[in-house]
């Protein structure tokens, strides 16, 4: 069996980013940026007050009090045009253009209004009363690297940068496909013998949570026929994911049938726990994950798996597989030859430590205590017991 490592690493060889849309700005929430961004105008574009309040001559006011006459008005897209001279102030609000000749501002509160005049009372101007051209950045200046996910604070720089419209990675294109005779859709009550198909729904979540388009397909029977018929609805996926029948019992024929339609087989058993019978293979230019039936085991194999296959294909960095470290609230028992994702819960105690607990079962086909699990202890394989208190390595769960 492969190693987590080598299989990931199998999964993601000769990965090409997906091709670029360039889309306007305002239906870029969530994409993935394809080139890197460089300013395209400076910002500020001028020197502007920070503060509502007079622009003087600095050397004027170095001796308060002091009487300046006003000369005239600056708001936010409304310059005061002339020149400030000596024993001169124009009123000026946040925003507006530092006028020619100023180089100070003074707070209305250290102020007094008189009648064509402003008295200045008390304080040194603070340099950081003026905002300088270019103080946020500068037209050609780097903004934004290339594979970064545009949320809220991407989208305003860009847009404030200059930008209408963004290029982006296509989103990749993920179709999942449950396979099984004893599954029945969501809503229907299984009869005897049956199951509800849920997988799909949550391998759908956590895959467009990371970028993806997802098509469901619905379920297959077990029977040839039926998958074909299903596969071959999925052909313009950039990605297809079956869920079940991927082992080696008489009715697991995902796998054979896959490669009767020409896949190319990597692998299909895993040194993981749980998620030992999962497939990979290339159907043409097509990406082909088979995940094992069990609920549990199908999410975690998404999250440690296909997640970073959505990411290669946006063009973003991977993460770190082990995201955090905890120590135990419990012994834990020495593990097996296999990596094991142990569903937990992450706390932190009085004094801010992280500590995390395990699940009341590791079964891999319970959904109730992975749904109450916000982390999992990634176990190497034949690593020893741990004492309350050790140190290991978690995996934060975003699904």
């Amino acid at each position: 069996m492969l190693s987590v490592e080598e299989a990931l690493a199998r999964i993601l060889v000769d990965v090409k980013p997906t091709v670029v849309d360039t889309i306007p700005i305002e239906r870029a929430a969530g994409r993935v940026l394809a080139e890197t961004l460089t300013a395209r105008i400076t910002q500020p574009p001028f020197d502007a007050s920070a503060m509502d309040g007079y622009a003087v001559r600095a050397e004027d006011v170095a001796k308060p009090p002091a009487r300046l006459k006003v000369i005239g008005q600056a708001a936010a897209g409304h310059p005061f045009h002339g020149t400030v001279g000596p024993g001169e102030a124009v009123r000026i609000f946040t925003g507006a253009p530092v006028p020619a000749g100023a180089d100070a501002i003074v707070i209305q509160e250290n102020t007094t209004a008189l009648d064509g005049f402003v008295e200045v009372r008390e304080g040194t101007p603070d340099p950081g009363h003026i905002r300088r051209r270019g103080f946020d950045f500068k037209e050609s200046e780097v903004i934004l690297q290339a594979g970064r996910r545009l949320g809220p604070r991407e989208l305003t720089l860009a847009a404030a940068a200059g930008y209408g419209e963004l290029p982006v990675r296509r989103k990749p294109l993920v179709a999942i496909l449950a396979t099984g005779d004893e599954l029945v859709p969501p809503g229907i009550l299984p009869g005897p013998g049956q199951i509800v198909s849920s997988n799909p729904l949550g391998v759908a979540a956590l895959l467009t949570r990371a970028g993806a388009e997802t098509r469901l397909l619905g379920i297959a029977n077990d029977t040839r026929d039926s998958l074909v018929q299903h596969i071959e609805a999925a052909r313009d996926a950039d990605v297809l994911v079956t869920i079940g029948g991927a082992s080696v019992g008489d009715h697991d024929l995902v796998g054979p049938v896959l490669q009767s339609l020409g896949m190319e087989l990597s692998f299909w058993k895993i040194a993981m726990r749980p998620g030992k019978p999962m497939l990979h293979g290339r159907l043409g230019s097509q990406r082909v994950l088979g995940l094992p039936g069990n609920p549990v085991s199908s999410l975690i194999c998404t999250r440690v798996f296909i997640v970073p296959l959505v990411r290669a294909l946006l063009g973003m960095p991977q993460e770190e597989a082990a995201a955090t470290r905890a120590r135990l609230a419990e012994p834990l028992e020495a593990n097996g030859p296999r990596q094991h994702y142990m569903r937990a819960t992450l706390e932190r105690d009085s004094e801010g430590q992280q500590y995390v607990r395990l699940a009341r079962s590791q079964d891999s086909s319970l959904l109730a205590p992975l749904a109450a699990s916000n982390a999992l202890i990634v176990r190497p394989p034949n690593a020893p017991a741990l004492p309350a208190g050790s140190e290991v390595s978690v995996l934060l769960l975003d699904f």
